[in-house]
């Protein structure tokens, strides 16, 4: 098959660029390559495109030509040759690093060393080409390589597996869906980081909560010196939580909105450090929880944003139990509120979420998700919540020190039942191959 050139000029063509195209067309027809003007160089993007030349030869400026191929980034889709008066030193760099071929004196070479001049530059582009495309492929291997490593390590440190069976569920899934392992493995990955960044932002939902029960029983006198410490290891995992979601990839690759969402969060966050910071009186501790509250309404925005941000329907049953921590310290919170700032309409705004409680309990007992573990964690959650309830009753009217214990401490203890599940659920098989 004869080789196919597109001769291109400057914008305006004058006598002596006419007649310079004309020679190379002569030139290269002699040659036995197909040759026809194509127009001006700054059609050189559209003419270079499909159905590709195998050769673009310019008779024009070096700046005319810089330009032309500036929309290519370096990577053209044929050989371009340029014909001009010599060019300058710094003009020959840049248009080498722009993707041009080769150079030749626009008069004074004779139309056979330019007819073979012009083929040696389609040779050059054309092993050129094909070392670049042999150094992306492996590239890409070397890449894909990299994460099928990093999805065997999730998948063994999530299932307690080796790296034989772990490999074996990777290359099942790629078999399954129709892809390669190695986008089965990005997707592992990124299904793992999803599930994280959602697990790290519910928990700032809890801790919300958290640092206000906290605070409220120590203004209560109830396990005043264990509350204390408790307090310093929340305060500090808000802190570890806020500095990871600001590095993780979901959050680093996020759009606009899902960023403010996180900047509102550490706004809240700054609000109510200070707040807790302040000796707590009743007052200062109904001025906690507003901002406390606020806090939880932004985390929430944040947990929102990013479950729809990892479409992936599997990551809501991580969103829906990491949100029971949150609403299992809010009840207790809550409940010594109602006494300690003589608010009893707080006990009643209980309901609604005691039926959350009891729904999300349901939801997550019936969920597809469920093993052998996470079933032991949940019947260790629902006897733990009739404990919870029985001291909830107790803080009715004028509630006893043994009550109000039960309460905060089976809070604890649900917490602790639920932060478990979550981060189970979190490196369920189902979730990381979403």
């Amino acid at each position: 098959m004869a080789v196919s050139v597109i001769l291109l000029s400057s914008s305006e063509v004058s006598g002596a660029v006419d007649a310079a195209l004309s020679r190379v067309q002569q030139a290269l027809e002699r040659a036995g390559a197909q040759a026809r003007r194509g127009g001006a160089c700054s059609a050189l993007v559209h003419q270079a495109g499909a159905p590709a030349p195998d050769q673009v030869v310019v008779v024009a400026t070096a700046a005319e030509l810089a330009q032309a191929l500036q929309p290519l980034a370096g990577e053209p889709p044929c050989a371009v040759s340029l014909l001009s008066a010599p060019l300058a030193e710094a003009e020959r760099t840049e248009l080498l690093a722009l993707g041009l071929a080769g150079w030749w004196p626009h008069e004074g070479l004779a139309d056979d060393a330019l007819a073979a001049g012009l083929a040696l530059d389609r040779a050059r582009w054309q092993r050129e080409a094909a070392a670049r495309h042999e150094l992306a492929r492996a590239r890409g291997q070397l890449d894909e390589r990299k994460w099928v490593d990093r999805a065997k390590g999730v998948l063994m440190s999530a299932r307690g597996i080796g790296e034989d069976e772990a490999f074996r569920l990777l290359r099942g899934a790629a078999m399954h869906a129709n892809l390669r392992v190695g986008e089965v493995s990005r997707s592992v990955i990124e299904a793992s980081q999803w599930a994280d960044a959602i697990n790290r932002a519910g928990q700032l939902r809890m801790l919300s909560q958290r640092l206000v029960k906290l605070a409220a029983q120590r203004l209560a006198g109830i396990d005043a010196r264990r509350a204390r410490t408790l307090q310093d290891e929340a305060t500090q995992r808000v802190q570890d939580n806020l500095d990871h979601l600001a590095a993780c990839p979901p959050l680093a690759d996020a759009p606009a909105p899902t960023r403010d969402a996180l900047a509102a969060v550490n706004d809240a966050w700054a609000a109510l450090a200070a707040a807790l910071s302040q000796r707590q009186t009743p007052q200062a501790l109904a001025d906690s929880d507003q901002r406390a509250m606020a806090l939880l309404a932004s985390a929430e925005a944040l947990t929102e944003a990013l479950e729809e941000g990892g479409a992936r329907r599997a990551l809501t049953v991580v969103n829906l139990c990491g949100r029971q921590r949150m609403r299992v310290q809010r009840v207790a919170k809550d409940a010594l509120l109602a006494t300690l700032l003589g608010e009893p309409a707080r006990r009643e705004a209980l309901k609604p979420l005691l039926d959350e409680v009891e729904a999300a309990l349901l939801e997550l007992e019936r969920a597809p998700l469920t093993s052998a573990e996470s079933r032991e964690a949940l019947a260790a959650a629902r006897d733990e919540w009739l404990r919870l309830l029985h001291g909830l009753r107790g803080t009715e009217g004028s509630p006893s020190s043994e009550s109000r214990t039960l309460l905060a401490r089976s809070s604890d203890a649900l917490l602790d039942v639920f932060d478990r599940l979550t981060a189970s659920y979190e490196h369920s098989l189902q979730v990381i191959m979403s």
